[in-house]
């Protein structure tokens, strides 16, 4: 049973055949959106929700029973704790209190696609390792942020407090400056207390956009590169005891399998030149 589940599980046809699943599951949550078409087929679209779910059981089921007893190779596995949990909070039951719950995690089958794809936990990864070296580049976002936010209050809020009301009015004025989402509505609006205003808005988006974002990007492709190597560095890692002794196994058996042959070839052939 385990080797016939490590047979599955390491079959790349099987990988994409959990890939296409997850994107049939997607297509049937978005179109359990529509009301027409739940009235219609909406017996269809439970036993289709069912059978991906049985399916996802049956592929958690198979991974770990190929790691069996080693469980740890399963579950010290981020992506697979991930897709595990999926799997679990999929069980729900659909009605009553907790339907809610159910249908989001549903919807979460959806995400499954981030662990499926390499490329994807590639990059999911580099984000996460991204995490504490943006902490210092949102530091200085948020000093940026909250000194343009306590000049914009003091210079703009007579004048215009629809935007410059208070603090927290203020940072939301330059959170929409910062996404350059019809900031100059509200740089025209300052300008029209004084026409210099615009150097206190361009000064703002060349720091907070064009600086600062660009910051987050470098620091992203950094450690995407740094995860790259890393993988790299992996593929190229000697091989462990265990890899080595499993190899030496199936050595012995094709050496034995072979001589097998041989010898029976061989046996065959004295019994035709008796004959």
């Amino acid at each position: 049973m385990k080797k016939f589940a490590q047979f599955i599980v390491k079959k790349p046809a099987f990988e994409y055949f959990i890939i296409g699943l997850i994107i049939f599951n997607a297509v049937l949550l978005g179109l359990e959106t529509s009301p027409k078409i739940m009235e219609k087929y909406g017996a269809w679209m439970l036993f289709g929700n069912h059978f991906v779910l049985a399916i996802f059981i049956l592929e958690a089921a198979l991974k770990i029973i190929a790691v069996a007893p080693r469980f740890k190779l399963y579950f010290g596995d981020g992506w697979n704790l991930f897709d595990f949990s999926i799997v679990v909070l999929s069980l729900i039951p659909t009605t009553g209190e907790y339907a809610m719950i159910a249908r989001l995690a549903r919807l979460l089958r959806v995400a499954r696609l981030m662990s499926t794809i390499p490329e994807l936990r590639l990059i999911i990864s580099t984000l996460i390792r991204s995490i504490p070296s943006m902490g210092h580049v949102l530091m200085l976002m948020s000093i940026i942020f909250y000194i343009y936010a306590v000049a914009g209050y003091h210079l703009f809020h007579e004048h215009d407090p629809t935007h410059w009301r208070n603090l927290g009015t203020s940072l939301l004025t330059l959170f929409r400056v910062v996404t350059l989402e019809d900031w100059t509505d509200v740089m025209y609006a300052a300008m029209e207390m004084h026409y210099l205003s615009w150097m206190y808005f361009v000064s703002f988006v060349v720091l907070g956009t064009f600086v600062v974002i660009n910051l987050f990007i470098a620091v992203v492709l950094n450690n995407l590169e740094e995860a790259k190597q890393e993988q790299l560095a992996a593929l190229q890692a000697p091989a462990s005891k265990d890899e080595i002794l499993r190899e030496l196994r199936q050595t012995q058996e094709a050496l034995q399998r072979l001589q097998q042959k041989l010898e029976r070839g061989s046996n065959g052939a004295t019994n035709k030149q008796d004959d």
